[in-house]
């Protein structure tokens, strides 16, 4: 039976950011707090201490817009 204690409840947040590649605007709903963005927007962290919930790529698009396949294409060889 799940557990109703808060550490338990996946919290989310619909994130919108325009790629710096391609210009193009996404929204990804991520797991982090008002409190994370309040701290990202204040850039006296590193983001991966903000948020080490969130996987590398996750945390590009929250900096850049930058998606993982846009990622990929612009440094495949």
């Amino acid at each position: 039976m799940p557990s109703n204690k808060g550490s338990d409840i996946l919290r989310t947040m619909k994130i919108e950011r325009t790629s710096q590649v391609s210009g193009i605007t996404r929204t990804m709903d991520l797991d982090v707090t008002e409190e994370q963005m309040r701290r990202f927007k204040a850039r006296i962290e590193l983001i991966q201490d903000i948020f080490p919930n969130l996987t590398a790529d996750e945390r590009e698009f929250i900096k850049t817009g930058i998606i993982k396949e846009e990622f990929d294409s612009l440094f495949s060889c």
